[in-house]
């Protein structure tokens, strides 16, 4: 099910040692650690991979999670992302304020690592969270990872739009897709941001056949071997509710289910004049938008959801290992000859990979830009917050 989970910073510290192009890119919650030491963890991560890391930003959906960081129950959804807000302005102030460009010296002869007047504290006071800062890291070679979300909600896609340089999507249809690509490109411009800044990766699973009777056939054989019970309870975690306790024809409006709201609000636009009940989200989730063909078929209908704005692929495995074997090896060739998936690796950082030519720093619209340069000059407690006193006077 859930569990084992292994932490996933400390495996992407192991798979930097054995990689050199590989993007490292690993999901966090808001919920589970503090932002000044997680921070230095990203920054850490981030050097020791010449620039490769990114960070998967959400905030939890399940009771469980919460209860096991102090809280009673999971906090309401909005709630959720007006906390995320504060952490991503800390995070932001710690990876692009409090250290100036050029602040690293590295003067070996007259002893000088870096000049203590272009490091600043950023004396943040905000509702959830008190930093005073500095970064304890210098500035990596991204300073900020590279940033994706998932939020479909309304409040996740306005968070998503203002924050997000990659969005993992999951679209039931490719129409869905082209509406709600558009509708966040939309919320992102408004933000300031262009339609460039923003990449979209849909969950897929693929099962792949040498025919199309082959490859469908092995799609009824996996079905075959779904267990209602054991995919309710797979993912009642997400939902926030047991959906093993539910009728499955419950309409899914009467369920008042908590997590995973935007998909919910996909699914149902996705399916206009369906009555969707329980069962039908249930498999939804299961099926995490099936392509089953030839390899052919499959890069056809891969043209078709590039066409409606998809960016790139988050490969959903079926079965082990198999889904990426068959993937791999025969869909993979495919691919490349019509010119949709790379024969090399791109130079530079991860940033520099997903966005040719354009630096492996985050561009001046992205939200976190304004802190650069914001606390020079004593510039602290404006950049910062003026309502608390800060002791700061040397031990």
């Amino acid at each position: 099910m859930q569990i084992p989970c292994n932490d996933s910073a400390a495996l992407s510290a192991v798979l930097i040692g054995v990689t050199e192009n590989l993007g490292l890119t690993f999901t966090s919650s808001i919920m589970s650690e503090h932002p000044f030491s997680f921070a230095r963890r990203l920054s850490t991560l981030d050097h020791l991979s010449n620039g490769r890391i990114g960070w998967n930003i959400v905030t939890s959906v399940s009771h469980n999670a919460a209860q096991n960081f102090g809280f009673d129950e999971i906090i309401p959804h909005d709630e959720r992302y007006r906390r995320a807000d504060e952490y991503m302005d800390v995070v932001y102030k710690l990876w692009e304020g409090s250290w100036d460009e050029g602040a690293v010296l590295g003067d070996r002869e007259n002893g000088v690592y870096a000049d203590a007047s272009k490091i600043h504290r950023i004396y943040h006071s905000g509702e959830r969270y008190r930093v005073l800062g500095p970064h304890l890291c210098s500035p990596s070679p991204q300073r900020t990872p590279v940033l994706y979300q998932a939020g479909a909600s309304p409040v996740g896609q306005s968070f998503a739009a203002r924050n997000a340089e990659g969005t993992f999507v999951l679209y039931p249809t490719i129409e869905g897709a082209r509406k709600g690509i558009a509708a966040t490109r939309a919320v992102a411009a408004a933000h300031g941001r262009r339609p460039e800044d923003l990449k979209f990766i849909q969950g897929f699973s693929f099962v792949v056949g040498s025919t199309e009777e082959e490859a469908w056939r092995k799609s009824e054989e996996i079905d075959k071997g779904v267990s209602y019970d054991g995919l309710a309870a797979h993912i009642s975690r997400d939902m926030g509710i047991d959906l093993g306790m539910l009728d499955r024809d419950m309409p899914i409006e009467q369920a008042n289910i908590e997590g995973l709201r935007g998909f919910i609000s996909m699914f149902e636009a996705s399916n206009p004049g369906k009555k969707v009940r329980v069962q039908d989200l249930a498999y939804a989730l299961s099926y995490n938008s099936r392509i089953v063909g030839t390899p052919e078929s499959i890069a056809d209908q891969l043209e078709a959801w590039q066409d409606a704005g998809v960016d790139g692929i988050n490969m959903i495995c079926q079965y082990f290992p198999g889904s990426y074997r068959d993937f791999i090896e025969h869909v993979i060739p495919v691919l490349q000859k019509r010119g949709l998936a790379q024969r090399e690796y791109a130079p530079g950082t991860l940033r520099e990979k997903m966005f040719p030519g354009s630096g492996g720093r985050l561009n001046d619209r992205h939200p976190a830009a304004r802190y650069r340069g914001a606390f020079k000059g004593g510039g602290e407690k404006s950049a910062g917050s003026t309502g608390v006193k800060w002791q700061t006077e040397r031990a």
